[in-house]
């Protein structure tokens, strides 16, 4: 009786391509589950759990992403320094003024795993607030990703 074989890729045989995504006018939540799902390799056949097969990602144009709902004053981004009374929070609309691309790093990362395959994974993510990046060498792929409008 024959047996069947299951297929476990190699870092060597992993091709990578690169892809650049616009942000603008794009909602934060739907955009990042997109990137996550495509720099993990979700996306191809050769997809493995434990390998990171995924490809790079740029994004351009973060100043202009959206959030559906009461989310600009009630979404909360927490950090702490590790002292007694350290914890600073600020909202989104606040943070996106002070650096939208960690808005978008922040809600791509928690879309990845939290171990070291998701931090070299989070290293092929480019972000970008404005619309030039240095990475034509590259010759990156234009990707629409369309996502459906939430109402809100």
């Amino acid at each position: 009786m024959k047996k069947q074989k299951s297929y476990y890729a190699k870092i060597a045989d992993v091709e990578r391509k690169w892809y650049i995504v616009d942000a603008k006018d794009k909602v934060l939540g739907r955009i990042a589950s997109k990137i996550a799902s495509i720099v993990r390799g979700k996306e191809k056949a050769t997809y493995t759990p434990s390998v990171d097969v995924g490809d790079y990602v740029i994004v351009v144009n973060t100043d202009h992403v959206k959030v559906t709902g009461n989310k600009k004053q009630g979404k909360i981004y927490h950090k702490h320094s590790g002292y007694p009374g350290g914890l600073k929070k600020i909202n989104f609309e606040a943070l996106m003024r002070k650096n939208s691309c960690e808005v978008l790093y922040k809600a791509v990362w928690g879309m990845l795993p939290h171990n070291s395959l998701g931090r070299t994974m989070m290293k092929k993510v480019k972000i970008y607030s404005g619309d030039k990046h240095s990475h034509e060498a590259q010759n990156p792929i234009s990707l629409d990703i369309s996502v459906k409008e939430a109402v809100g």
